[in-house]
């Protein structure tokens, strides 16, 4: 039995080397897209500051052409952390097999299946990151922000609160397709939710709750996004499915504040 498994380990192997190796490659094309970022940054700040940009030293249509290339950098940064997140499921989804079979062999062969180490990830240790040329922002959880993002969050948020809600809701959205895999992802849906709700766009606005919780439902935000989705459902209608959604509030976070908020909210309907 424990033959079989190692010959099993042995075929596998290969294809963890090639995942790490895979891994150092996106590594690299994400450092080099954060330099390019940071040159062409640069650059765009030096013509602005200049006068160059608007006095036709440039060319015609400048400003034009450089946001036209700021958004195929961040397009390629985006597919690039969606490549790195699809590698990341493959080589967590084989080291997961692999712990069962070693979970299942030391139960077999009545060994202490408490004594035993913890699997090593498909392909050894996480191939070592590159320092880009430019310092991420990293988030509260210490999760490392690509070029941009948090500008581009901090962009939306500030328009949010300046009461253009319907610009807000825009810009929310397109941090969202430009950062599909970011940590900030959650909370960017709860708050599109919220300009969309402050424009009177209830449905679409109870959709992104929905997006919000659906996408990480043990995320921090997760409760609140839950809350928020029964809270919309209720003010378009449909109450029985707003109880529901409230009472799996506490049901999944109990003693939590969106527990808290979820009763409250629950007290003042007619729920069966």
């Amino acid at each position: 039995m424990r033959g079989s498994v190692i010959a099993l380990v042995l075929c596998l192997v290969p294809g963890g080397l090639f995942a790490q190796d895979r891994a150092q490659t996106i590594a690299d094309i994400k450092a080099e897209l954060a330099a390019l970022n940071g040159q062409f940054n640069s650059l765009k700040q030096e013509l602005v500051s200049s006068g160059a940009i608007n006095s036709g030293a440039a060319g015609g249509n400048a400003l034009q052409r450089l946001d036209a290339i700021e958004a195929a950098l961040m397009r390629l940064t985006a597919q690039t952390e969606q490549v790195e997140l699809r590698v990341n499921r493959v080589v967590t989804d084989g080291t997961n097999r692999v712990g069962d079979l070693e979970f299942r062999v030391t139960e077999l062969e009545g060994g202490d299946v408490g004594a035993l180490p913890p699997t090593q990830p498909l392909g050894g240790t996480a191939a070592p990151s590159v320092a880009p040329t430019a310092n991420p922002a990293p988030t509260s959880g210490g999760a490392e922000l690509a070029i941009g993002e948090q500008e581009s969050f901090d962009r939306a948020k500030g328009v949010l609160g300046q009461g253009d809600f319907r610009a807000a809701a825009q810009e929310f959205d397109t941090f969202a397709k430009a950062y599909p895999g970011s940590p900030l992802m959650q909370e960017a849906l709860i708050l599109k939710g919220d300009a969309l709700k402050q424009s009177g766009d209830g449905a679409n606005a109870a959709r992104a709750y929905l997006d919000a919780f659906s996408g990480q439902p043990e995320g921090a935000k997760a409760g609140e996004a839950l809350v928020r989705l029964g809270q919309s459902l209720a003010g378009l209608g449909q109450i029985p499915e707003a109880c529901v959604t409230l009472q799996e509030v506490g049901i999944r976070f109990p003693g939590s504040a969106a527990a808290g908020e979820a009763s409250g909210a629950l007290a003042g309907l007619a729920c069966q």
